[in-house]
């Protein structure tokens, strides 16, 4: 393969393995009101994602480009009933 296809697949990898673990360890299901703010007015959906943060435009008054919250995961040995 040519050099530059090669370089295109891995960072279309790592986005992809990066997507994987914001699903895994942080999420964007959270109240309104408990949105950090991660963006300027007018940043658009994929300015805000690719700034590994959340969109949701359909809360008026709360900011609508927000950081993801951490998920607490329990330890290993830790059951879960």
């Amino acid at each position: 393969m040519e050099p530059k296809v090669t370089c295109v697949l891995v960072m279309v990898f790592a986005l992809a393995l990066s997507s994987l673990a914001l699903g895994e360890a942080e999420t964007c299901q959270m109240g309104p009101h408990q949105r950090v703010n991660c963006g300027e007015p007018g940043i658009t959906p994929t300015e805000c994602k690719d700034k590994g943060c959340c969109f949701d435009s359909n809360i008026f008054g709360v900011p609508w480009c927000f950081h993801p919250v951490a998920i607490d995961e329990p330890s290993e040995g830790e059951c879960q009933f």
